[in-house]
């Protein structure tokens, strides 16, 4: 089974590493088992495709493809990438993640 993931469907991650290094962006989807998410706008490839009812022309289609989950950092409310923590919210009584650079609860 995989462990958790600090990052969850809806997050805006930003790229520290690689090809799209520096680009931003909102996680559409989170693959636990192989550490990888799809983020919105980043690296995208081209995919070649045949005719079909969606794509009646067919021909090149630009589309995200998955990234490992070690090249992104979250993005906190102030916009600064960041590490991720848990602490028991006061409130509730639930583990909430917080932002270790400023210190604020990430939603």
């Amino acid at each position: 089974m995989a462990s958790k993931l600090h990052i969850k469907k809806g997050d805006t991650v930003m790229v520290i590493t690689g090809e799209s290094k520096g680009m931003q962006g909102r996680v559409l989807k989170v693959d636990p088992k192989a550490y990888k998410v799809i983020v919105e706008g980043v690296n995208e490839v081209s995919k070649h495709t045949k005719p079909n009812a969606d794509n009646p022309k067919g021909g090149i289609i630009k589309k995200e493809a998955f990234i490992h989950i070690s090249n992104l950092k979250v993005i906190d409310s102030k916009g600064n990438p960041t590490r991720l923590g848990k602490i028991t919210d006061d409130k509730t009584g639930k583990s909430v993640r917080y932002s270790k650079k400023s210190g604020e609860v990430i939603k």
